[in-house]
């Protein structure tokens, strides 16, 4: 349940990532039938909420090497980096000793809500409960008889998270909760419609997009929960990813992206990739081809399509969609423009071999095969370049740290066989990233802030790489 703030964009092994399928449901402690689709109810928000992407272990134990019950769903283990430490999550199965089956009601609702579990012990904000206190009375009903009920239970303890001092303190989380924390269930805007309603609930409690998609502010808290705060969803830094802009800014946002496009996208992490955009130039209309904006799937986000997103209902992605097409442009960064002059010179430049810009001989010779001297990407396979919101994101760490250590497009029941983007630490230098980056960022009528050699080293060595 814990999604995210300090984790839901750190990477994760494969097997880890891997939906794990629900728990058998045993109807004689459950109940009766009414309480079987109550956790039948539970298990879908569980997904919602992305609940296994961050209480189940990677393979191998938090060090890679120990056996840690690793991929056993919500036994928690996962580590966590954020700024103060490794935060380990915890054990959430129903075992009455290494998880919460001794959870009554109200403890649950506490915890999930408050962020405070039996005993008072404060849960640090890598819990989202400042999102998952907008969770409503009926859900939570489920979501408890789900822990309960329909999911295994795990007697090995998570690791206790040690952070050093101050940290290590949890009272003096009270006054972070005091001062940083709502605590007030959602409320159903009157002026709105029903299905607005829902993509707003969705995404402020169990999908807690904020809790990566929105700045922080010195105390780490996030800068907004709602979509009354300007710097809701523009955007977060987390585990050297930058969770892109969610509002509609045309440049770095989604504002050239379409509800379609975003439903696709969270179904099967591919979105606006260039086929309708390809289909329009074909077909001879001039000036159509290349306006939409493409979606990249990296971090931790690939694991939250393949965990989360790509098992809700149809309506409910239409919800989330057209809820985060609701928003007005904020943070504005970068702008693209395929009609430019110097949008077609980059093509022209590229088809014939005449590349004079510094980067564009590295992208002719490494990127251009899969992404194309267009920057147009293959549709379902590699994404476009052109226009791309997370090209002309105003923070580089997302693009630099793809480069340097490749990534994977999530696998999902409906979506093509995913694809890999190779590791380019071994091959191109601190320089050569940053001009093949710089050319990618200003290329196809992009129009970014270059990426500078210090970027790529200092991501380099924070990854170790």
């Amino acid at each position: 349940m814990a999604g995210a703030a300090l984790l839901v964009l750190s990477a994760m092994p494969d097997q880890a990532r891997a939906q794990t399928p629900g728990a058998r449901i045993d109807t004689s402690e459950a109940g009766d039938a009414g309480d079987a689709k109550l956790i039948a109810k539970g298990e879908y928000l569980a997904k919602a909420a992305d609940c296994a992407g961050c209480h189940t272990a990677p393979p191998g134990g938090p060090s890679g090497k120990e056996p840690l019950h690793p991929g056993l769903p919500f036994a928690g283990g996962l580590p966590m980096g954020s700024p103060f430490g490794t935060i380990f999550s915890s054990n959430i199965t129903p075992d009455p000793n290494a998880g919460i089956g001794r959870y009554s009601y109200d403890d649950f609702v506490r915890a999930v809500r408050e962020g405070v579990a039996p005993g008072n012990k404060r849960l640090y904000p890598a819990m989202p409960f400042p999102s998952f206190a907008k969770i409503n009375d009926d859900d939570m009903r489920a979501l408890y008889a789900y822990f309960m009920h329909g999911v295994k239970p795990v007697a090995t303890p998570a690791p206790q998270t040690k952070l050093p001092f101050p940290f290590n303190q949890r009272w003096a989380l009270m006054f972070w909760s005091l001062a940083f924390a709502p605590n007030d269930v959602y409320v159903p805007q009157s002026t709105r419609s029903a299905q607005w309603n829902r993509g707003a609930y969705l995404v402020q409690s169990l999908g807690h997009c904020g809790a990566c998609h929105t700045p922080r502010g010195p105390a780490y808290q996030e800068r907004g929960y709602d979509q009354g705060s300007r710097l809701y969803l523009t955007g977060g830094t987390n585990d050297h990813w930058f969770a892109p802009n969610l509002t509609g800014d045309a440049g770095s946002g989604l504002g050239r992206v379409s509800e379609a496009d975003i439903v696709g996208f969270l179904r099967s992490g591919h979105g606006g990739d260039g086929e309708l955009e390809r289909q329009a130039g074909q077909a001879g209309q001039a000036g159509q081809a290349g306006r939409g904006g493409g979606l990249i799937t990296f971090g931790s986000m690939v694991q939250v399509v393949e965990d989360s997103t790509q098992y809700l209902s149809d309506d409910d992605l239409h919800a989330i969609a057209g809820y985060l097409k609701s928003l007005p442009p904020h943070e504005s960064s970068g702008h693209f423009d395929d009609r430019s002059r110097a949008a077609l010179r980059t093509v022209r430049a590229l088809d014939t071999g005449d590349v004079e810009l510094p980067g564009a001989g590295l992208y002719q010779s490494f990127c251009a095969r899969c992404h194309q001297a267009d920057g147009m990407g293959k549709p379902s396979k590699y994404p476009r370049l052109a226009g791309n919101p997370a090209v002309l994101s105003p923070h580089t760490d997302s693009l630099v740290r793809l480069l340097v250590e490749g990534g994977e497009a999530p696998n999902t029941q409906t979506g093509p066989e995913p694809k890999k983007m190779p590791a380019f630490a071994g091959k191109l230098t601190d320089t050569e990233m940053a001009r093949v980056l710089t050319f990618v960022r200003n290329a196809w009528g992009n129009d970014a802030a270059p990426v500078t050699t210090r970027d790529v080293r200092s991501m380099r060595d924070s990854l170790g790489k």
